[in-house]
């Protein structure tokens, strides 16, 4: 494992702290009037979910973690626990649900899942950057509106709801970012 200065601490490094795994939420680099910078992270226990706001300073050290990434597929969901597939070994894991937050809708059938690990165990799940979804229910299109950078709502086929161009009708396949949840083309 490689010892980082506390300001070189990025968004998704997974941090050893306090004898737990951290992933770094949100990290704000702060110059105060007074006194040295620091960094200022939250951080999320990849094994518990409780969040931690610590200061870092650039002279202090910590244990940066590499985890190991595989693809597996996702086959089903039950009982609050997602089940995954590795397409080569053909073994299953089981993930808590909760894991994805608010982007568990996007998780379809098959999709091929990034699982990933700190030694043999699983801590965390990312879905691809881009999804097609289908657009359940929208305002009908009104010619001569495309002009204006507007939007409307939209609820996709997961129930999610998303803004989506005026040229954009019912039924219409469309491709949704799964990290800002919002519209990104035309599929």
């Amino acid at each position: 494992m490689a010892k980082i200065n506390g300001n070189e601490i990025r968004i998704g490094n997974v941090l050893e702290h306090n004898g737990g795994l951290w992933a770094a939420v949100k990290v704000d680099h702060v110059k105060p009037g007074k006194g040295g910078a620091f960094a200022q992270v939250e951080m999320r226990n990849l094994r518990n979910g409780s969040k931690l706001n610590e200061r870092f300073r650039s002279a202090d050290k910590v244990e940066k973690v590499r985890l190991e990434q595989k693809d597996q597929q996702f086959l089903y969901e039950s009982d609050g626990m997602l089940v995954f597939m590795d397409t080569e070994t053909y073994e299953q894991i089981e993930l808590p649900a909760e894991l994805l937050g608010e982007r568990r809708p996007f998780l379809q059938d098959g999709m091929i899942a990034v699982i990933e690990y700190h030694e043999s165990e699983a801590l965390n799940a990312s879905l691809p950057q881009k999804v097609t979804c289908k657009i359940v229910e929208t305002e009908p299109v009104v010619k001569g509106q495309t002009a204006a950078n507007s939007f409307k709502p939209a609820i996709l086929d997961n129930g999610v709801r998303v803004m989506v161009p005026p040229f954009v009708g019912q039924d219409e396949d469309i491709i949704v970012n799964t990290e800002t949840m919002e519209y990104s083309e035309r599929a």
